[in-house]
């Protein structure tokens, strides 16, 4: 007669991208982010839905929990606001009562809160340190026995980056830079001033950077921000208002550069395009100096990342190809989501003790497939019900082959398979997938797939037994989660990869490579590495027999604004409502030209449905 196993269930909430994980005797049995349930982008609410999926996915309920463990100390937090508003009053007085009724429903009274969303549930609440939980989330699933730790975000309690160190079973933090110095409000700062949205729009701020020239970076160094030798940043307070203020910049910081901020959705000028080059060359620099400070500190070979500032797979790239480490492994959930999976994985491991087995080759995330899925049948039924057109393809080869054909013509194809990836990247299983190969590609998936900027770079997901014939790119390395950029191979680009003399976003017209679609404006590409054996590998390869190009065009399934779809539903809606040219739904392959005459039948049909999810 086995053992009892253990259950621990992992929080993040209250801040933005809530999310619940649950472990069972150390082993991942799903996680997922409480927006791709409630369909509200970074959803901070408790995650409820989130919750409910990942104990329906282990097949327990609520009182068979052993722990909750809750990403980060809440109290402290509480502290550190306190302190903060207290320093700067009467001038925080506005910041102070906007943030103060969220304390007192939700995060003051935290346990009352969490025992009345968890019914039944009768264990203990643990509560590891915000950067402990970021940096569990980076060692513990990762393939390396041991290995430095460097977590970077905006703030948790108090600190605002850490090195740290992993051996065996046990994360310990060495290091700490505190509020209100913080590399992520600083980039943060720059998202805000260049009209972009703070906590979701770092990524356009990063993807704008090719376009300008880092002309302010002197200034950024002279008068923002003191660096020092080892990563760690001081940054001058007069410049900046997130302490206490309503917004992220003061005055004296639109006087430096030149005038107000760009009111969002306003036309992206050059001052915009150069700041955006500017904070990123700067971002860059900091990284590296903490990865090198990590790596003296530490005498590993071996790192992994974490915080939302580990998102910035430029900065990583960066990192991987010049810092002194052996390999970088990145957590997929870098943000606050995934410190709902670190808290639980630190409770099972660190607190509780329990051995960890790592190879040094594969990690503990499951290519990130942590959430839900459809079954066939439950597809066809939904199909049926709504009354579209679409065909079954049951064979794997048949289906697959007919996709890349699909593809090798210039359409576009949404994709739904398997389970639903955590974390802010689609890897093959909630994607919109095309050819790399086409001028238009870029263009058009943006402006009539996306409904985003155009000058928004898309990912190429390649064969990782082929990455190093198209990239800059070692044959040891992996990028599983897209989360590092690496120069596209100098025989690969056209014309030496230069421009044409187009000026602005208007480059992102430019032909540079034999691969456009997926070659940004300095001829970098952000990877995913593919394993060849997988469903989504098996697609790349039979892409690659009808065409000689082992990639294709993988972005998110979704349009601006939205979240990642995660049922058929949504993404028949999505398919529906924009220029998609075939939907595959597991073993179902729906073309738009067979359902376009079904028009508002259709979308009827789809609201109606929708109750079926």
């Amino acid at each position: 007669m086995g053992t009892r196993p253990c259950f621990i269930l992992g929080i993040s909430a209250y801040y933005h991208d809530s999310a619940a994980a649950l472990v069972r005797d150390g082993e991942i049995v799903a996680a997922a982010q409480e927006e791709r349930f409630s369909r509200r982008k970074h959803d901070e609410r408790f995650p409820a839905q989130a919750t409910d999926f990942v104990l329906q996915e282990a097949g327990i309920a609520v009182d068979r929990l052993d722990a909750v463990a809750f990403y980060e100390k809440p109290l402290l937090k509480f502290d550190r606001l306190m302190e903060t508003y207290l320093a700067l009053a009467p001038r925080g007085l506005p910041s102070f009562f906007r943030a103060i009724p969220s304390w007192l429903r939700d995060k003051l009274f935290l346990e009352r809160r969490m025992r009345q969303a968890l019914p039944g549930f009768q264990g203990a609440f643990l509560y590891p340190s915000h950067h402990e939980s970021h940096a569990a989330s980076a060692f513990l699933p990762s393939p390396f026995p041991e290995a430095a730790i460097l977590t970077v975000d905006g703030v948790g309690e108090w600190a605002t980056a850490t090195i740290g160190v992993g051996r065996g079973h046990r994360v310990e933090l060495l290091r700490e830079l505190r509020f209100p110095h913080s590399l992520g409000l600083l980039y943060s700062a720059f998202t805000y001033f260049c009209g972009f949205k703070v906590n979701a729009g770092e990524y356009k701020l990063m993807g704008l950077a090719p376009f300008g020239e880092p002309r302010y970076a002197g200034v950024i160094r002279d008068r923002l921000v003191r660096i020092h030798q080892d990563g760690s940043i001081w940054m001058d307070p007069a410049f900046f208002d997130y302490m206490g203020g309503l917004t992220m910049t003061s005055r004296r910081f639109d006087a430096l550069f030149g005038g107000p901020p760009r009111r969002p959705e306003s036309p992206i000028t050059q001052r915009e395009m150069d700041l955006a080059a500017s904070i990123q060359l700067v971002t860059e620099e900091v990284m590296l100096k903490m990865a090198r400070h990590a790596h003296a500190l530490t005498g590993l070979p071996d790192l992994c990342l974490a915080g939302g500032v580990a998102l910035n797979c430029v900065a990583n790239g960066r990192i991987l190809r010049e810092g002194p480490f052996r390999d970088v492994w990145v957590q997929p959930a870098s943000g606050d989501a995934g410190g709902s999976l670190g808290a639980a994985m630190f409770a099972w491991h660190h607190v509780l003790g329990n051995e960890r087995f790592a190879d040094g080759v594969h990690d503990r995330m499951q290519g990130a497939r942590l959430g839900s899925r459809e079954p066939a049948e439950r597809i066809e039924s939904w199909l049926r019900t709504a009354g579209v057109t679409f065909h079954r393809l049951a064979d794997e080869a048949t289906r697959l082959d007919r996709v890349a054909s699909l593809l090798e013509q210039g359409m576009v194809v949404g994709c739904v398979e398997g389970r639903m990836e955590f974390g802010p990247r689609a890897l093959g299983g909630r994607s919109i997938l095309g050819d790399p190969r086409s001028e238009a590609m870029q263009t058009q998936m943006n402006v009539k797939i996306k409904f985003r900027e155009s000058f928004r770079p898309f990912a190429p997901a390649v064969l990782q037994d082929r990455a190093a014939e198209w990239f800059e790119w070692s044959g040891t390395h992996r990028s599983p989660y897209m989360l590092m950029v690496a120069p596209v191979a100098s025989d690969r680009l056209r014309g030496g990869g230069g421009s044409s003399g187009r000026q602005g976003l208007d480059r992102v017209k430019d032909r540079r490579s034999e691969i456009p679609a997926v070659t940004h404006v300095d001829n970098s590409a952000r990877l995913q590495t593919v394993d060849a054996d997988t469903p989504f590998g098996r697609l790349l390869r039979a892409f690659e027999r009808r065409t000689g190009c082992p990639i294709l065009v993988n972005t998110s399934f979704n349009v601006r604004g939205e979240p990642v779809v995660r049922t058929a539903a949504e993404a028949f809606r999505c398919f529906l409502n924009t220029d998609m040219d075939a939907l595959v739904l597991g073993e179902f392959l729906l073309l738009k030209s067979e359902n376009a005459e079904a028009g508002a039948e259709a979308r009827a049909k789809y609201v109606a449905s929708f109750e079926l999810d």
